[in-house]
């Protein structure tokens, strides 16, 4: 007789346990001293090779709203009860601790959805894009838009979750670890899309890292979806080719060879953009080099020595919130933030601990992208943008709720220059420039990875989505022999008829965190954590 296999349960730091968010009392009390002990320069004439933009009247107002009005506690509860978050420990092959990330995790409750994993564009958290849910989870008709498993997690070192403590190159452990918390959460196959147009951000950290996955996980990251991608040119010695195409179409100045009428415009624009730019460096004082990181010149010789802001942003809540003015400044958002807006982004950085935020954009500034070579290019779905408008992209007014007096200019994505790279399956043009997009237009992300997933549908069966959705996780709770102590995944429980059974006040909600249940297989114990937090996890009822 056949003896049936026992079975397999994570080991204890490959749980997924419930995350409650707590900030300590103590910690809330020494935010507002700090808040009130902020001192900020007078105002002063500005250096005639500057930008001139003086954020005084602004930071005053914020940090008079954060003491006065702004309540913690309340944001608190309320990402506790409306988003669903978890955390877990991963590890790499290059890294000796475990590193605890955060994550969003929000399963559809329609049974043909796809698993997608969306990355947060740094420095926001994961916690900042929780009003993207809906646009994945619950399309108006799913019977003709893609609904996503979503995940979403935080970045290392950026909210609730562990830096990584390693001297090797950061972005492919990131892209290692995502790739294996996919795999955790029980999606062998997925999806990945950023967040925020590439041109547009103020680093590239998240389409690198997109590109990383795609590149090094083409196995289990079936296709990836890039906003405004930065497309390089292609050259004699990568690309002979396209090369040769690009240099005939720009001479020809005419649509040809797979170049558009759009192309074309853009290739004239960027060279005269090249000439001014090279002209504004040579005005500059000092050594004539552009920053390192752009928007804010931190390069010492060249380089990017973290350290000194790190502990600015560590000390000072007022620091950190002028370092997320100025991120939102050179971004060109035309969201008009409110001041809770504004203050909840700071506070979801601040309050977790701001201090690595510097040393990961170090990190990914000084390593080059190494990425593995393959036969096979990533597939991916293009969303472009085919310019300012007068609905998308306003002027540079002070607006009532906070000024932003830049818009930064959009950047051409030639496809032409990403098909010697990449297999681009879907693409979408969108009226107007990107902007914020996240904020300000978050259906497009939507739209755009809904293009992709149906691409990648129709020509691979490995995306097709299960006709019983979590059946297997419930095949293995039947499996478990009664009284059984060892913890599920609480991926186990929100999958399939699971997730019917998991309720609040009696009715059923998926994306709920699960702190009250009424399933009568399953039972949760917690444990309370030094910080006042309690710790969920879900067990076989005895």
């Amino acid at each position: 007789m056949a003896v049936s296999p026992e079975p397999t349960f994570p080991l204890a730091e490959e749980e997924i346990k419930l995350y409650t968010i707590h900030i300590s009392s103590k910690y809330l009390n020494l935010t507002r001293q700090k808040l009130q002990l902020t001192r900020l320069p007078r105002n002063g004439p500005q250096p005639q090779w500057t930008e001139s933009w003086e954020p005084k009247a602004t930071v005053e107002r914020l940090v008079d709203y954060w003491l006065q009005n702004f309540s913690w506690r309340d944001q608190e509860a309320d990402l506790n009860a409306n988003v669903p978050q978890f955390r877990t420990e991963m590890r790499t092959s290059s890294t000796e601790a475990p590193v605890r990330l955060h994550l969003i995790h929000s399963r559809s409750t329609y049974a043909n959805a796809v698993p997608c994993l969306l990355i947060p564009p740094f420095p926001f958290t994961n916690l900042c894009l929780s009003h993207l849910i809906n646009n994945f989870t619950t399309p108006d008709d799913p019977s003709k838009d893609v609904p996503f498993h979503l995940v979403i997690p935080s970045l290392p070192g950026l909210g609730f979750s562990d830096p990584i403590n390693s001297n090797e190159p950061v972005l492919p452990l990131i892209a290692q670890m995502f790739d294996a918390l996919m795999k955790r959460l029980g999606y062998d196959y997925y999806l990945a899309s950023t967040a925020t147009p590439s041109p547009n951000s103020v680093t590239d950290i998240d389409v690198r890292l997109t590109n990383h996955i795609a590149s090094s996980h083409p196995d289990s990251c079936l296709g990836v979806h890039l906003l405004s991608p930065p497309f390089r040119a292609p050259t004699w010695q990568n690309d002979p080719l396209e090369w040769l195409k690009w240099k005939t179409a720009a001479f020809l100045q005419t649509p040809c060879l797979g170049y558009t009428h759009q192309d074309i415009i853009a290739f004239q624009q960027r060279q005269q953009q090249q000439q001014q730019q090279q002209q504004q460096i040579r005005q500059l004082p000092g050594p004539n080099q552009l920053p390192l990181c752009p928007g804010l010149n931190m390069g010492v010789n060249g380089g990017f020595e973290p350290n000194p802001l790190a502990y600015a942003l560590c000390d000072s809540p007022a620091s950190l919130l002028l370092f997320f003015l100025v991120v939102l400044r050179n971004i060109g958002s035309e969201h008009e933030f409110s001041n809770r807006d504004v203050i909840k982004m700071v506070s979801l950085t601040w309050l977790p601990g701001s201090e690595e935020t510097m040393r990961l954009w170090a990190h990914c500034c000084s390593s080059s992208d190494d990425l593995p070579s393959s036969s096979l290019k990533p597939k991916v779905g293009v969303t472009i943008f085919s310019g300012a408008n007068s609905e998308t992209c306003g002027n540079s007014q002070q607006r009532e709720g906070m000024p932003l007096p830049v818009s930064s200019p959009g950047v051409h994505t030639c496809l032409a220059w990403g098909r010697s790279r990449f297999n681009i399956v879907s693409s979408q043009t969108v009226a107007g420039s990107p902007g914020l997009l996240a904020w300000e237009r978050p259906e497009v992300i939507a739209t755009g990875v809904r293009g992709l997933a149906k691409a990648i549908i129709a020509s691979d069966d490995r995306l097709q989505p299960a006709k019983e959705p979590g059946a297997a996780m419930q095949e293995l709770i039947a499996r478990v022999d009664e009284g059984d102590e060892r913890f599920f995944p609480v991926d186990l429980l929100l999958g399939g008829e699971g997730a019917n059974k998991l309720s609040s006040e009696g009715e059923p909600t998926p994306q709920f965190p699960v702190l009250r249940a009424s399933c009568p297989e399953l039972a949760v114990d917690h444990t309370d954590r030094d910080d006042g937090s309690q710790e969920f996890k879900w067990r076989k009822a005895a």
